[in-house]
């Protein structure tokens, strides 16, 4: 059994200078799971706060989360730029308006470096399992190896996109090809003059086709559903662009505040003229694919916002290629090789590349959770997982989640750093109180979400049949928030203390003076 690192004497040296009494630093033991943005924000901002009792536990050889993992060419943030760095850590030198997966993933491997925390970090360490234990107010966590980290408490940066959803197609694991998911892209990937097949048009499928076009011989495309593709300004910034930022802190700003103002007025759905503008943006992209029969079965027949807003300039071009081949018929099986649809048609293919995503609502119920009593997280969540403010649920006390439920939307870096901001304050809490646990009350969880559920409920667009990864199999929407950032940051800066119940240490008579 271990725990958290122990704190050092140079650390207890940084407590004193920032002026703590006597010195001494924090000694809650606490355990980030994932190196994604999430992890890394809260990794600084709890070492900022004095918690060096920290260990950072990552499953994959690398940190960046979801920027380590997907590496499919073409791969790229759907937020501007100068919205997709923290407050504290911003980045102006972006290279172009839209910023491709290596220059994402080095400014998160910089911030590893500038604010040191590899000494936190245990790389290629999955978790298995995390129980609470009432007696003690802890967390036990088993690591994929066997062993078991024993935290105070437990801050999950495990996100929306971690669990790899997978096609149930028949005959899928017996092709004699290539297959690979496009979220575990393999850069050798035999793609040169190769016939080969995507499955799915979605997000990463629309990044990733174009490339592939690129390369491959022939490329059939297999489409279920038709996905709404606007176009974007994402012409690389010049030279003289990028030194104006980097010099001028005035004019990155600026940027910063215009993109959040853009994405504000959009990301409620709201406005009547805003739908109909991002609908006649679309068919005007869309009006680019040369075959009428093509571009039909291209054009949606679901309102834009229904499924995930989408963009690219490359995407709709692709199918003039001669070599493209867009298949709408629904893939029946797949044989040793080749592909088949239900019209019983057989492709013969040497790739299968699989972009159909994530299950993006499991959240941190992709691992095995219990709580107090030993309540299941996956029982709790029976009818869709929920979090007051999408950060902590009842009856799992001392636990805090990163992206957690009905939190995407907007820029997730700015929801991250209110969510990693909010947590903090809770610990601080904790300690100015000499409290053993915390735990948000299930009627104030309950009437959070009662009233979140009402707001998703009058967005209209979220209401049509869309499929798509924003509901549960319950039908409940647990992905999705429905106001604006500047809404969430409020609700997260609010004094909340009756919103918990509260263990105190043992001895503990009421907060330190």
């Amino acid at each position: 059994m271990t725990t958290a690192t122990d704190v050092t004497p140079d650390d207890a040296a940084r407590e004193a200078a920032a002026g703590r009494p006597g010195g001494s630093p924090r000694r809650r033991r606490v355990v980030v799971i994932g190196t994604g943005p999430g992890g890394i924000c809260a990794a600084i901002r709890l070492r900022e706060a004095g918690y060096h009792d920290l260990v950072v536990l990552e499953r994959a050889p690398g940190v960046g989360g979801t920027w380590f993992h997907n590496r499919y060419p073409g791969a790229e943030c759907d937020v501007q730029s100068h919205l997709y760095s923290f407050s504290f850590a911003r980045k102006v030198d972006w290279t172009r308006p839209y910023a491709r997966q290596p220059e994402i993933l080095r400014y998160f491997e910089g911030l590893v470096e500038r604010y040191g925390l590899a000494p936190n970090l245990r790389l290629g360490t999955g978790i298995r399992s995390a129980r609470w234990d009432d007696v003690t107010a802890s967390w036990h966590l088993a690591t994929d190896a066997g062993d078991e980290l024993v935290a105070d408490v437990v801050v999950s940066s495990i996100g929306m996109f971690n669990e790899l959803r997978w096609p149930t197609t028949a005959g899928l694991d017996g092709f004699a090809g290539t297959v690979v998911h496009s979220a575990r892209w393999d850069p050798d990937l035999p793609l040169d003059g190769a016939t080969v097949a995507v499955i799915g048009s979605a997000a990463s499928a629309v990044q990733l086709i174009p490339e592939v076009a690129r390369r491959s011989g022939r490329l059939h495309v297999f489409q279920r559903t038709a996905n709404w593709v606007l176009p974007k300004e994402d012409a690389p910034f010049s030279p003289e662009q990028i030194e104006r930022f980097r010099t001028d802190p005035a004019a990155a700003e600026a940027e910063r505040d215009r993109i959040r103002r853009r994405i504000e007025g959009t990301i409620t759905f709201a406005d009547p003229a805003m739908l109909a503008a991002a609908e006649a943006a679309g068919r005007q992209n869309l009006e680019v694919v040369a075959d009428p029969h093509v571009r039909r079965r291209l054009t949606p027949t679901v309102p834009w916002g229904c499924q995930r807003p989408l963009s690219s300039n490359e995407y709709y071009p692709t199918f003039n290629l001669p070599h493209v081949e867009l298949v709408t018929d629904p893939v029946d099986h797949v044989t040793a090789t080749g592909v088949v649809t239900g019209d019983g048609v057989e492709r013969p293919v040497d790739v299968i590349v699989v972009a159909t995503g994530f299950d993006t609502t499991r959240y941190l119920s992709a691992i095995e959770v219990s709580g107090r009593d030993g309540r299941r997280l996956d029982d709790a969540w029976s009818e869709g997982a929920q979090a007051y403010l999408g950060v902590t649920t009842a009856g799992f006390p001392n636990l805090f989640m990163l992206y957690g439920p009905n939190t995407n939307n907007g820029s997730i870096l700015f929801m991250l750093e209110c969510q990693v901001d909010y947590a903090v304050r809770q610990l601080q809490r904790m300690d100015a109180e000499d409290l053993a646990w915390i735990d948000v009350r299930p009627e104030v969880m309950a009437e959070y979400n009662e009233s979140l559920q009402a707001d998703l409920a009058r967005v209209a667009v979220w209401q049509a049949e869309c499929g798509g990864y924003y509901r549960a199999p319950s039908g409940r929407i647990v992905t999705q928030w429905p106001h604006t950032m500047a809404e969430y940051s409020a609700r997260t800066s609010r004094p909340d203390p009756d919103a918990y119940e509260v263990g105190r240490r043992a001895g503990a008579v009421g907060p330190r003076p």
